[in-house]
């Protein structure tokens, strides 16, 4: 097949998979320490601090991109991840469930969402995430969710390696997490089938490729900013948070 031939969907669906097994996050040095019970209990905080920006960011992200769907049955499916996140006023979402993992590892609730500790570089990271969605094509935007593929092991690995490493975390502390195992599945199957679907020149597939590997570097990013904060050489910068 040349370069420029059209990939067939289950082509398409293996170069995504090859993007996540070389760039998800998993990978990074900062999460292997984290999984394996090698950082401090303010390392730790840093972490869940730091990721509630990316979390609360998450239904805006998805609300702008929901605007753009141009059917009920799309915007039907994809509201309902904006109930995943937000809840739904009764049953708290993902964004309350991180607030409670934060609570567990002793971080004030009001500083968390304050954002006042917040490191420049995931700003930037999460800003740039919902800018994405925002202004790129709706199919790039759809694409650029599909890291949820790689989710459920890291999620399974996560759980598994801070309860058996950590005297400070326990399931109540995790709860974010268990939904997720479904939730993220069910996210895939509809994400990745609108991308094959849709994406019907080679040149659209190499902007879903692109759209995937842009969202595995932020996810990058976002976790050296932290490893160079509080790791090595640990040097947290001017207004971010100081254990």
């Amino acid at each position: 097949m040349s370069d420029d031939a059209l990939l067939s969907p289950e082509a398409l669906e293996e170069r995504l998979r090859a993007i996540g097994a070389e760039r998800y996050h998993i990978l990074h040095p900062f999460h292997r320490l984290l999984h394996d019970g090698a950082l401090s209990k303010p390392q730790v905080q840093a972490w869940a601090l730091n990721r509630y920006y990316y979390q609360a960011s998450i239904p805006a992200k998805d609300a702008s991109l929901l605007a753009r769907l141009p059917t009920p049955d799309l915007r039907r499916e994809w509201r309902r991840r904006l109930m995943d996140h937000d809840g739904d006023g009764v049953k708290p979402g993902g964004v309350e469930r991180w607030l409670v993992l934060c609570d567990g590892l002793g971080l004030e609730r009001g500083y968390v969402m304050s954002l006042q500790g917040l490191l420049p570089a995931t700003r930037f990271a999460v800003d740039a995430y919902v800018r994405f969605v925002r202004e790129r094509s709706l199919l790039e935007a759809v694409a650029s969710s599909l890291t949820e593929m790689f989710s459920p092991n890291i999620i399974s690995e996560r759980v598994s390696g801070m309860l058996r490493s950590y005297d400070f975390i326990n399931e109540a502390t995790l709860a974010y997490f268990t939904p997720r195992l479904t939730q993220a599945p069910q996210d895939v199957a509809f994400a990745l089938d609108y991308v094959k679907r849709e994406a019907r020149t080679r040149a659209e597939q190499e902007q879903v490729l692109g759209a995937l590997r842009f969202k595995c570097d932020l996810l990058w990013a976002q976790l050296d900013a932290l490893h160079f904060a509080y790791v090595a050489p640990g040097l947290p910068p001017p207004g971010a948070f100081r254990p």
